[in-house]
């Protein structure tokens, strides 16, 4: 079979590998639609790691059942993830899944960057969801991603009625302001450098689309009849935006630090701001099983439009040029690797 091997965001080669084998149960499936996430081309992270077959925003059609798989069929259409948790160890017990170590070591085989994935019996028993027939394969890519928001917008205690900032409209983003108007939000504020992710945004439900190099915490305030907000999101590495996330919540509210930065980076903290203005500062990573599912439903209620995010469909032998698209940051917004193209 086909696989686009990473080497690093400039150089992703198509190169041919066995097609992996269902054994007891797991599961293969032929891989409709990958989405390429914005952590494929975190390069820090990744280059380490090199090469390796990406891709973990995956759903197909079931070709192959391991012995012991009763749940599913051959002919399934299916979305999985590739961390699942244990939901037996003290963080799980906790409600803490991400830190589970078998969340943190589960994976596909060999990834979604590629014709056939095989999935092990762990990811079958915890990480794998049949599609409703409405729902399209390329709609479905986007359930691991939601969960992930999802999972941070519970994680920050978010209710009806609050206000939220996003600052980086990127493809996280765009999910938060569009979930963040799903659920209640009563005013969205969002930031990004590029006047292409800020015309997103306006699209996507934000009432205020703000550049990031001007007075970002005067602006949301302005825009917010004189208030903070009272969840600030963070989704951009950039470091001046953890800076104005901080200045730019309310008395009482909440900054989610959701994009990953490179380990050892520091920021200053206004520890007084912080203890003065009762700010809660959270963190959130990954979407364990019962946010896949609730990702899942909300796609499949048409609650939340997924498939008018999609930019750029491209074929495997095109992976490449979508990393470079994702990587660049220019004019593109949600990339869709489609394997059988």
């Amino acid at each position: 079979m086909r696989v686009a091997v990473y080497y690093s965001n400039q150089e992703v080669r198509l190169e041919e590998r066995p097609r992996p084998v269902a054994g007891p149960g797991e599961l293969v499936f032929r891989v409709e639609g990958s989405g390429i996430c914005g952590s494929d081309v975190m390069e820090w992270y990744r280059i380490r790691k090199a090469p390796l077959v990406l891709g973990h925003e995956v759903a197909g059609e079931v070709v192959e059942v391991g012995r012991g798989v009763d749940r599913f069929a051959v002919g399934d259409r299916v979305v999985a993830t590739h961390h699942v948790p244990c939901n037996a160890c003290r963080y799980c017990l906790a409600g803490h899944h991400p830190y589970c170590a078998t969340l943190r070591s589960t994976t596909f085989d060999p990834g979604g960057f590629a014709e056939y994935v095989r999935l092990p019996a762990v990811n079958v028993d915890r990480g794998t969801f049949r599609l409703p027939d409405h729902v399209s394969y390329e709609e479905a890519t986007f359930v691991e991603p939601l969960a992930c928001v999802v999972r941070g917008m519970r994680v920050a205690r978010f209710q009806p009625g609050q206000s939220v900032a996003v600052l980086g409209s990127g493809i996280s983003g765009i999910l938060f302001i569009r979930l963040a108007r799903a659920l209640g939000a009563t005013r969205i504020l969002a930031t990004d450098p590029s006047p292409y992710r800020l015309d997103w945004a306006r699209r996507s439900g934000a009432d205020a689309a703000i550049p990031a190099n001007v007075d970002v915490p005067a602006r949301i305030r302005e825009a917010n009849g004189g208030r903070g907000a009272d969840l600030v999101v963070v989704c951009t590495a950039a470091l001046p935006a953890v800076g104005q996330a901080f200045r730019s919540a309310d008395r009482g509210g909440t900054v989610l630090l959701f994009a990953p930065v490179q380990p050892g980076v520091t920021v200053p903290f206004p520890l007084f701001d912080a203890w003065n203005d009762g700010l809660s500062v959270v963190h959130s990573y990954a979407g364990p099983p019962a946010d896949m599912l609730a990702a899942l439903e909300l796609i499949a209620a048409r609650r939340l439009d997924v498939a008018s995010m999609v930019t750029h469909r491209l074929g495997l032998a095109r992976t490449g040029e979508g990393f470079e698209l994702v990587a660049g940051g220019g004019e593109s917004l949600k990339v869709i690797v489609e394997p059988q193209r």
